[in-house]
Parts: C-alpha cells; structure tokens; sequence
C-alpha cells in the first residue's frame, strides 16, 4: 500500500492481505523464499517514472494515500501499474474518477477498518515473521539514477534501534518526540520506532507547520513546536542550517545594545561549553526566546542524513540549551552507524560506533586515503554487524558491489563514504568518493568539502560545486537569499526584478567575491575555490527534483538542469 499524508510526505507501498501470492523474503542459503506481507516505501517526490519502477519492480497490489495525491501523483501512472487493485484514501471519501483501470477499487481508510472488524480470524492459524524475514523493502531517494530498493529485515530494524536507543540516555514515557520528517526517509521510520520501543508520545507534524513563522501557519497562530512542546527532535541538517540563518537574520536586525549583548553572552557561553560549564542565566535571560522556537522543552537534536556544519551545531548547542547528537548511517544499515554521546561537545565528529555495529576502514588509494595514515587512519568507512541489510531487492549485481560476508559470517557495507577515526574511537566523516574529481591538471576537488565551507553564509540558501576532469577550475550553482542578496544589489546600485538580478553577470561577479573571500577564511585551497557561478532564482526543493526529501544535492540532475550554465561557464558557448 502506498501511503502519505501532511505529515509524511511519502509513500508506503505493500502487497495486500488478500493477494494469492503472499509477499515477503526470507533468505534461505543463495535463495529467498516468499513468506509474509512487506511494506514498501516509496516518496511522492521521486517523480512518475521512479514511483512506477518501485511499484512494478516490488508488484505492488495495494496503494494507500491521500486524497491529493491519487489526483496529483497516481492518475497519470495508475495505468501504468497492472498489479494495482485497491486504492485506500486516508483523509476522507475519494473524489468520483472515471479513469481508473478496470479492477483498480478505491477504498476510504474507514471502510477497510469497518471490514477489519467484521473479519474473523478462527479458522486461520496465526505465523509470525522471523528475524530474516524482510519487514520493509526501503526506496532511497537515491543522488543518481533510478530508486533502489534496500530489503531490510525484522532483525536489522530491531539491532539498528536498539543501538540507537543506547545513546538516548533517559528515554521513557516522560518524553515527546515530533515527527515531521517522511517516514520514508530511514532516520524518521529508525527514531520513531526507538520512541514507541520505550513509549514515548509522538506529535506529528510538517515542514510547512513545525514552527510559528512556517509556511503554513496563519500569522498570529501556533505551530506544532510550540503547542506539542517537545522533548526530543531528529532533523536533517538543511533544517537546522534553515534555522540558524533565520535566527542570526534577526540578531542583525536588532538595535546595537541588543545585538552585542547576544553576541557576548554567545560567546561566554562557547567558553563554558568548552570548559564542561553551564551557564543558567545566560540560558534563562538571553537564549530562552531561540529555544522557545521548538517549544522549549528540547532536550536532545538528533541531526542525521548528512554532515552538519561546525558552526550550525555549536549554534544548536549554545542557543537552544541542549545536546545535538550527531549519527552517521545509511539506509543500507537500517539508518544505524554512529551517534554521538550527548556529553561530547566536540563539532565536526560523528560518534563511536553503535554497540549493534563495527566500523573499519579500507585504504581508497585514488584518492590517497589509508588505514596506515598519522595521525589519523582514513579510508572508506565499512560498517558490519545486524544492522547491515540483506541488499537492494532484485539487484544482485548492485548487492554483490556493495555487501559482502566476511570469514566469520559477518555482514558488511561498503559506504563510499571516507571516514577518520580519532584517538577516542570517534569517526569523522572527511570525504566521499563520488564526491571526489579530478581536474585537468591532477589535483583531487572533494565537492562537499567546497560545500560545506561554503553553504552556511547568509547570502547562500543552498549551493552546488561542480568540477570534470577535462577543465582545471570549479565552478558553482547558488541559490541566493532573496533578502540578503536584494540588499548586495542595493548597495551596489544594481536594479531590477529577482530573475533579472539572478541573471545579470554584475551579481554573479559580487557573489563571488563573498563567496572567494568565505572559501579563503576556510582555507579553501586555490584550485576548490569556484571561479565561476551561477544564480538560480528558484530553490531547490524535493519537488523540483534537484534535491531529495533529505535535502542533499541530486548531482546528476543538477547537472542536466544546468547544463547550457555549465557550458557557458567553460567557455563553449
């Protein structure tokens, strides 16, 4: 069944009850054998030809959804998916559609509950999965490429959550966990699952209506933070990041007194924080009002799906009152890896391993990376353990180049990711080898690493580095700030509509030269530093395609949309 409502913007896709064909895995020597019902997870913004690649591949008899999306989303594909016979509608009676396929029901959540009451279960013998049998076939988003889908077992999501668990110190009933992110993504279907595993309350929310100035929140109204309250929150850096630029937006905004008050007592306590120190009236006085934009209650920020900036998580750290847990893992290991422990003040690090998992690293010789270097060793980051997932379904290929089994039986992912182990068993994640180009004159470009020295400037809402190996420079795709990026215009008397300042070459030139002068402070060497870019008038958003639900970069599609930019920015047109 497919699902999807405000509060999670994705599909879940499984097979129905009543098909003859039972839809479920258990791995059985080189084989699978079919068993139980699966649900599969597919997000709504993946696009038409990805969401019918993900229901035929997995044969998919049952959709649940809203009522917007069967009409935004399914009519145009329903055709397209000849397995499909029921249609179940969460929020109400469907609209009256006369283009469904012969055989396609649809159905309101209510009905199929009014038969599950009615059904009698007497006669049928009750089995129950076992630990290798698969629980849900996991779509990612994927940067490049068709979806693919990740087949993770019962007992991966058990060891993935009681890993995680281990870090949360405290969790219980006392606790309220708000769940906005799609349950789709591994991080938000992981943390939930941890929360109702020691019963804690969830509140579901929604980008769009998580904070009083949200999208969605009508002016002088609530938004879910401030009404749920709550004690725990797991978010994607491109939200905190969101965050943090609002918040230091307003701290410019205020009167000289105020804003040299917020930055002593800012910067008193960064001190303490390093020191092991708390700082009550600072937190009282000075910070309550940031903290009270996520309710007020929040204990812990678990930050997951990509790496968070230095400056974004002591940011978190200082001005909302409390740890931020960075974790490290993939959908292939049931989202689970690493997790800070909440005492480590330290930015830039991602923990120790879970105690449901191991990590080692493998010499990357390209890119000049071993497990032999000082003082640090590096390499490609493997994680083994219960966690690690049975392989993408239908994918042998694919598995075979990124799964493997030890001599002891252990099972291992190969990440892609390159990772450094401090003295402390600590991981850093410091590149990634699809991020990783070679220019014309040798020199490696980690594109991320641009990224990440760059993207939290206030001019910048979003930016993406591009290199290839046939040019000696890199060049870039910005999303400006509307408002700081109207102000520079101003300053520099330069007129004229949004699209017509994104696209006058005079911008692009004073950007840049924000831009050089940020990649200089990071110590950018010259050939990182982009020599050309361009400024998209548009964000990027899921919905466009240029980014996934997590909000990373969707490269090779960033690529085909900017592809008559990449080429002027080379000198070929």
């Amino acid at each position: 069944m497919l699902t999807s409502a405000s509060s999670v913007p994705g599909f879940l896709a499984s097979q129905s009850g009543a098909d003859p064909e039972p839809f479920s895995y258990r791995v059985m020597g080189t084989g699978l054998a079919l068993l139980f019902p699966v649900v599969v997870t597919l997000y709504a913004t993946l696009g038409g030809p990805a969401i019918v690649h993900g229901l035929n591949e997995t044969e998919v008899t049952s959709i649940i959804t809203s009522k917007e999306l069967l009409q935004t989303k399914l009519k145009d594909i329903v055709s397209l998916v000849p397995r499909l016979r029921h249609i179940i509608t969460v929020d109400g009676k469907p609209p009256t559609w006369s283009e469904f396929p012969k055989g396609v029901i649809v159905h309101t959540m209510a009905a199929v509950q009014a038969l599950g009451a009615k059904a009698s279960t007497e006669s049928k013998p009750l089995s129950k999965p076992g630990p290798l049998d698969i629980a849900v076939i996991m779509y990612t988003s994927g940067s490049t490429g068709l979806p693919k889908g990740v087949m993770i077992s019962h007992s991966n999501i058990i060891a993935g959550i009681t890993g995680m668990a281990e870090r949360i110190p405290g969790l219980g009933e006392e606790d309220v966990y708000i769940g906005y992110l799609p349950l789709a993504h591994v991080l938000e279907l992981s943390a939930e699952l941890v929360c109702l595993s020691h019963g804690c309350r969830i509140g579901y929310s929604s980008p769009q209506t998580l904070a009083d100035q949200s999208s969605k929140i009508k002016k002088g109204s609530k938004g879910d933070t401030t009404m749920l309250k709550p004690t725990l929150m797991a978010a994607v850096p491109e939200i905190m990041d969101r965050i943090y630029k609002n918040v230091m937006n307003k701290v410019n905004e205020m009167s000289s007194f105020q804003r040299n008050l917020f930055i002593l007592a800012y910067n008193y306590k960064m001190e303490q924080i390093s020191k092991g120190h708390g700082t009550p009236l600072c937190d009282r006085f000075i910070f309550r009002k940031v903290r009270g934009l996520l309710g007020g209650n929040i204990r812990l920020l678990l930050c997951g799906g990509a790496p968070l900036s230095a400056t974004t998580q002591r940011f978190m750290n200082i001005c909302f009152c409390c740890p931020v847990g960075q974790g490290y893992g993939l959908t292939e290991s049931c989202g689970a890896g690493t997790i800070t422990e909440v005492w480590d003040y330290n930015t830039g690090r991602v923990g120790a391993p879970l105690v449901c998992c191991e990590i080692k690293l493998k010499n990357w010789e390209e890119g000049g990376y071993f497990n032999t270097d000082k003082p640090h060793p590096r390499g490609e980051i493997l994680i083994g353990g219960q966690n690690v997932t049975l392989g993408y379904y239908k994918n042998e290929a694919k598995t075979k180049a990124d799964f493997f089994e030890d001599e002891y039986g252990q099972r291992w992912l190969c990440t892609g990711d390159i990772g450094e182990f401090d003295p402390d068993g600590c991981l850093k994640i410091i590149d990634r080898k699809k991020d990783l180009v070679k220019l014309q004159a040798g020199e490696y470009v980690s594109l991320g690493k641009v990224e990440a020295a760059l993207k939290n400037l206030s001019l910048i809402d979003n930016i993406c580095a591009y290199a290839n190996s046939y040019h000696s420079y890199v060049i870039g795709f910005v999303v400006p700030n509307q408002k700081e990026l109207t102000e520079l215009a101003r300053k520099k008397g330069l007129h004229g509509t949004w699209e017509e300042l994104c696209n006058s070459c005079e911008m692009e030139n004073e950007v840049l030269k924000v831009l050089s002068e940020a990649a200089i402070s990071a110590s950018l060497e010259k050939f990182e530093i982009p020599v050309k870019i361009r400024l998209s008038p548009e964000p990027w958003t899921p919905e466009t395609g240029l980014v996934t639900d997590a909000f990373k970069l969707k490269r090779k599609e960033l690529k085909t949309h900017y592809q008559a930019d990449i080429e002027r920015m080379y000198g070929r047109k």
